[in-house]
């Protein structure tokens, strides 16, 4: 706590702004009320309201515990009968560091003990610099301060302005009455981000899962925001330009970057889009999740607020193997492990999925849950059908082979394709061969297959292959690709 002498050195230079009288209107931290929105990138919008007492004319209320990396821009203040003359953040927080450093020029107090005799003797000295050390001036001589763990202490004449034991705003308001009444300041601030972690214990013999879905929250600010009503905005907010311009400035740009290149399906692991609707609020096209009750973020705290529970949800292991055109790979790759299920209400989910990392367990044979893979998801609307990869078959190979390309005319030609798919397992499994398709202006038709396939989309053809126990089979299909109708449309002749 600061002392009334130097609690009176702030207010008195905090009058001096603006050039004219003001009282100090005091704020008491008894009545202050949080309630914070968090969103998924790496901000949030606070709500503070506090009782303050105001007199008439003008007033400088000092709002001490505001966020250490406040958008000061943002920040409104609104109090019945007042109108705001100015603002100032106060940033710089009250350290040994930053007391010397303010120092530098000034005149301080030299205290030393003698170790031996317990005597203090005492020095008035100029600091000249406090970089990688601090350097001073006591008399004619020039001295370093060193930190030998011997006793010495310094002593400061008051705090300098703007250097503050918690992040604070002050405003210059004109107030049209005296009296106390609530004032609200609601500001947007970086350093406070949440996203969503979830726990999936997946049983492959009965094809079900649980899943608990829990928010992470992180505080770096300096801040501790006690009894806070929390609610998280699941969705993308705001012009991402001008985000990044922000973040740039604030040096935050790298933390950014990660979450813009997880805003896209990349992983490949939505199938199907949802068309379910949220049972929880929209605020613009994004869901607000208000979370139960008060909490308390500590500064530089994460914290796991449970949001979602299910048991006994649909799930099934599937063996996959992906590809793109029309390639032979000389070695045998491994088929994806996936698990498979929808988060409709069908499926005893029926809940949209916030953006996060899905960490599956299984139970060995002794009753032990053991992790078996992990995978990204974006923001996942209910009714979806998603297949997450876990991780890659360690008995289950696949290699494809173009065996003949044709060349029929210009834009023409014939694909001849097999998949070698191998089991070394002592049970049959079925293995879904995706082939990915250049789908654009272009034509594919199937002339001959091995399997029936079906084509979900424009973009793929699927095949499910059965492999028997310690077995092999192949697939083979025969391809046209036509992409003259593509070439004309972009002028090229035939």
């Amino acid at each position: 706590m600061l002392n009334t002498r130097k609690l009176l050195l702030i207010f008195t230079a905090l009058a001096s702004l603006g050039g004219g009288q003001s009282a100090f209107a005091q704020s008491s931290e008894l009545s202050q009320e949080l309630s914070m929105t968090i969103y998924g990138d790496g901000r949030a919008l606070v709500e503070d309201v506090r009782d303050i007492k105001f007199e008439r004319g003008r007033n400088t209320v000092i709002l001490p515990g505001v966020s250490s990396k406040i958008n000061a821009p943002s920040a409104t203040f609104v109090a019945d009968g007042i109108e705001i003359v100015e603002q100032n953040f106060d940033y710089d927080l009250l350290t040994p560091q930053k007391l010397m450093q303010k120092a530098v020029g000034e005149t301080v107090t030299i205290v030393r003990t003698n170790p031996g005799t317990g005597v203090e003797t005492r020095e008035r000295a100029k600091v000249l610099a406090a970089n990688n050390g601090v350097v001073v001036q006591i008399g004619d001589r020039i001295e370093v301060l060193r930190d030998d763990n011997l006793p010495t202490r310094v002593i400061f004449d008051g705090v300098p302005e703007n250097l503050r034991a918690n992040p604070t705003l002050s405003t210059m308001v004109h107030s049209q009455r005296t009296g106390t009444r609530k004032a609200t300041l609601n500001y947007l601030s970086d350093g406070l981000n949440w996203r969503a972690d979830y726990v999936m214990l997946f049983d492959e013999d009965k094809e079900k899962m649980d899943i608990q879905g829990w928010a992470t929250l992180t505080n770096q600010t300096e801040t501790t925001f006690k009894d806070t009503k929390v609610s998280l905005v699941a969705g993308h907010v705001g012009n991402q330009y001008t985000r990044n311009l922000h973040l740039q400035q604030n040096n935050n740009y790298n933390y950014n970057n990660y979450n813009r290149n997880n805003r896209s399906n990349r992983n490949n692991n939505v199938r199907k889009g949802g068309t379910e609707s949220n049972p929880y609020e929209r605020i613009g096209d994004n869901y607000l999740y208000p979370l139960p009750g008060r909490t308390t973020i500590a500064s530089n705290q994460t914290k796991q607020v449970g949001f979602l529970s299910a048991e006994n949800v649909d799930a099934k292991k599937v063996f996959e193997y992906q590809q793109s055109g029309f390639r032979t790979i000389k070695d045998p790759q491994a088929a994806d492990v996936r698990i498979v299920f929808s988060n409709s209400r069908a499926a005893d989910l029926g809940e949209a999925l916030p953006k996060g990392i899905i960490r599956v367990y299984a139970n060995d044979k002794r009753g032990r849950a053991q992790f078996i893979g992990e995978e990204m998801i974006t923001h996942i609307p209910g009714g979806s059908e998603l297949a997450l990869k876990i991780g890659e078959a360690f008995d289950v190979n696949v290699k494809p082979t173009q065996t003949r390309v044709d060349k029929i005319s210009k834009y023409v030609s014939e694909h001849d394709m097999e998949y070698e798919i191998t089991n070394a397992k002592d049970e049959a499994v079925e293995v879904v061969i995706r082939q990915q398709l250049w789908g654009w202006r272009t034509e594919y038709k199937i002339l001959s297959e091995s399997h029936d396939s079906e084509n979900p989309d424009a973009y793929s053809y699927v095949w499910t292959v059965k492999i028997p126990a310690n077995g092999e089979t192949t697939l083979k299909f025969k391809f046209r690709q036509d992409w003259s109708w593509s070439a004309a449309s972009s002028g090229f002749p035939k």
